[in-house]
């Protein structure tokens, strides 16, 4: 069998912070977090709030948008728009919530970004709904590099809502995913942002809303993410770019966006719009459909899924998040889809410390037990924050973060 297993996509170099989330879905992209003593329950109106960016701030916001956040070394990074002036990279201070700086990087557009920055040592990378790329310096928000997904790539999205990728940080490379058929996906230098690779995938169907996941087979490293859905799920080789084979069963032609989930020699990966869900085993020379579930049965809309040992979690349905509990192997469920869900819309789903996290549309925040025995709902609270609950939450060093429109609420989780 073929050795199969996720990389770590990004570190934090030289930072002393045990429990950082640098970047999308936290350090392994898997959104979890390693944390331990957090509290088992919450208050009936939730943990204690230890502060308000735009109460610290006086006023001052970090924007609209859908980004999360990154957090490393002491600092907050996220990504929104100023009315409709300019989208804006901001930095804050993590222990106080107080603005360090903001860059703006390219022209407003629409509802906001929905990139999450990605943290790298002294530089942090993010992307605009244009598909401006931007490498810029931690200490001060100072340009270092930008380029242009579609000016440099001849880039395209698979539908209206633009570029939601958080750029991929693997060894000295860079990877995104422009979506144009001669560069479907680019590796850059992260340091001077020289192309290293295009790669040509014909009939695109241009770039889809996930992010990229980065993987090794019997030592030759694979680059996995969604494009449109005339390719669906696809694979390059990481060192050339290489198109090695596509997925198109799960795809949609609206917005495919979740991240695929990976372990050992399989991948999972689902979409909403009734496209359903899919597990690949790839210890063949290319792959193996082992199931496929259809919308009906299972479909994750853009919160996200948690693979924790065997068993999956998050929410089905499109515009939805009934919990479930999926055995990975099998497709078949432990528990769920929970009717009548602690919350409304889809929901942004996380992990840590026996727990998940679940962000629903509407708001609520549901605190559930990971467990495949049963459903078992612990707590939920209404945080009283601007927006829907479309940015997915973020377990750090003892908090629970929260970004919103134009703020971010920073609760204290740690158990006493």
């Amino acid at each position: 069998m073929r050795s199969f297993s996720l990389a770590l996509v990004a570190l934090v170099a030289g930072s002393s912070f045990a429990e950082d989330w640098p970047q999308w879905r936290g350090p392994n992209r898997d959104a979890i977090s390693k944390e331990k003593g957090l509290l088992k329950e919450w208050p009936k109106d939730g943990p204690a709030l230890v502060w308000n960016s735009k109460l610290v701030n006086d006023g001052k916001s970090v924007g609209r948008g859908y980004s999360s956040l990154a957090v490393a070394g002491g600092r907050i990074f996220t990504m929104g728009d100023q009315s409709k002036d300019q989208t804006y990279v901001y930095c804050l201070d993590e222990r106080t919530g107080k603005h360090l700086w903001s860059t703006p990087i390219a022209t407003a557009q629409g509802d906001g970004p929905r990139c999450t920055p990605t943290v790298d040592g002294d530089r942090v990378y993010a992307t605009s709904r244009h598909g401006v790329l931007v490498c810029l310096s931690v200490k001060d928000g100072k340009e270092i590099w930008k380029k242009d997904f579609k000016k440099d790539f001849e880039g395209k999205m698979m539908s209206g809502w633009d570029y939601s990728e958080s750029p991929t940080i693997d060894g000295d490379r860079l990877i995104v995913t422009p979506g144009g058929d001669k560069a479907a996906l680019v590796a850059l230098d992260k340091r001077s942002g020289s192309v290293l690779w295009n790669s040509e995938i014909p009939n695109t169907g241009g770039a889809g809303y996930a992010s990229i996941v980065s993987a090794n087979v019997d030592g030759k490293k694979v680059y996995l993410t969604l494009l449109g859905r005339s390719q669906g799920l696809v694979a390059v080789d990481a060192e050339t770019g290489k198109f090695l084979w596509s997925y198109k069963k799960s795809a949609n032609g609206t917005a495919n966006i979740p991240t695929a989930i990976v372990q050992g020699d399989l991948v999972f990966t689902t979409t909403g719009y009734g496209a359903g869900s899919a597990l690949l085993d790839l210890s063949s020379e290319s792959f193996k459909e082992v199931y496929n579930l259809d919308g009906k049965t299972l479909q994750n809309h853009h919160g996200g899924v948690v693979l924790l040992g065997d068993y999956l979690y998050g929410g089905h349905g499109h515009n939805d998040g009934k919990p479930f509990c999926l055995e990975l192997k099998t497709g078949k469920f432990k528990w769920g889809p929970i009717q009548g869900a602690p919350g409304g819309g889809s929901a942004a789903v996380m992990y840590a410390d026996g727990n998940l996290y679940f962000r629903y549309q509407t708001g609520e925040m549901a605190l559930i037990e990971a467990t495949p025995e049963e459903f078992r709902l612990k707590s939920v609270f209404r945080p009283k924050i601007a927006g829907n609950g479309w940015p997915h939450p973020v377990v750090a060093n003892g908090k629970l973060y929260l970004r919103g429109d134009n703020e971010i609420h920073a609760y204290d989780i740690k158990a006493r």
